[in-house]
């Protein structure tokens, strides 16, 4: 028969293995519940994912990648809403304003995608003031005209002569209106949007004592019988050579000239002429686009400086 000092330890072995299993169970109880709360979740797990979505550093555009904005083919317009305005995706749609202007529409975006300052179908503000025209000639060096409903053009708006040749349409409060033709250019202390009218011109609008009126203005495409003429600047030969358009219903915006590779395109200078430093293309056919990318080519013209030599092309009436 065993002894007594050996039943114990048994003893003692099994409460320990049936306390073990009842910790063991009362655990599996305790994870039973928590896996199987209404949520379905844990506190913990939940919680990670709360910090990953909104916590500190944590982008609120995570969820919904924004797309980079396409780069802008247009010309930028005062009006249009910067790139960082709220995506056109998540704008409500609404209908266009009504115009606001008496003047005629914008043009849709491209349809004169060489424009300048003064873009086609806009209404500009500003002062018009007189001046003594003379002959009718001035910084675009057209020579002298019969015709002095001119206009000298403000020095920003003038742009290294870009507004050179250009048909303007100009309305005073008084409702009264001229059009005009851009062949001088107003310096500087003249403001953006001022133009410096002939006293001929001005007085269509009103009395030259008035000195300073109100205007607004807006560019042409006139109706005209007259085709392109070139001519070449004094001095010019087959080394070097100045070249100006006259009489162009739209504003020029190239001239180019043909090389063995193709188009060479000059520089404008601020007196109206496109210069070869180098005789390149001088006497050679020469290829012009006016602002609304329209071009021209001009083949068989001889180097005849200070010679006016008609062609028989004209841009199109816009």
């Amino acid at each position: 028969m065993a002894s007594a000092s050996h039943r114990r330890p048994l003893r003692k072995r099994r409460t320990a293995l049936v306390w073990t299993v009842a910790v063991a169970a009362v655990g599996l109880l305790v994870s039973l519940v928590i896996v199987l709360r209404p949520d379905g979740e844990p506190d913990t797990v939940r919680t990670a994912a709360g910090a990953t979505a909104t916590g500190p550093g944590a982008s609120p555009t995570a969820r919904r990648p924004t797309p980079s904005p396409k780069p802008s083919t247009a010309s930028p317009a005062p009006r249009r809403t910067p790139a960082t305005a709220v995506s056109t995706t998540t704008r409500p749609a609404r209908p266009s304003p009504a115009p606001t202007r008496s003047s005629a529409p914008r043009p849709a975006s491209g349809t004169a995608p060489l424009a300048g300052r003064i873009k086609p179908g806009t209404a500009y503000t500003g002062v018009a003031t007189h001046y003594d025209a003379g002959d009718g000639d001035g910084a675009c060096l057209y020579g002298p005209s019969p015709d002095l409903m001119v206009a000298a053009m403000n020095h920003t708006d003038y742009q290294t002569s870009q507004a050179c040749g250009a048909y303007i349409q100009v309305r005073a409060a008084s409702g009264a209106s001229v059009t005009v033709r851009v062949t001088n250019e107003c310096p500087l202390p003249c403001a953006p949007g001022q133009l410096d009218l002939s006293k001929e011109a001005f007085a269509k609008l009103a009395g030259l004592s008035a000195g300073r009126i109100p205007i607004t203005w807006s560019l042409l495409s006139p109706s005209t019988p007259d085709t392109v003429s070139i001519r070449y600047k004094t001095g010019s030969s087959r080394h070097w050579c100045g070249i100006q358009a006259l009489g162009h219903r739209n504003p020029l915006a190239r001239l180019e000239v043909r090389t063995g590779g193709g188009w060479s395109r000059l520089t404008r200078t601020e007196y109206n002429y496109f210069l070869s430093p180098d005789g390149t293309g001088c006497g050679g056919s020469l290829r012009l686009t006016d602002i609304y990318g329209e071009q021209l080519t001009v083949d068989g013209l001889a180097i005849r400086p200070d010679t006016v030599q008609p062609t028989r092309v004209q841009f199109t009436r816009r």
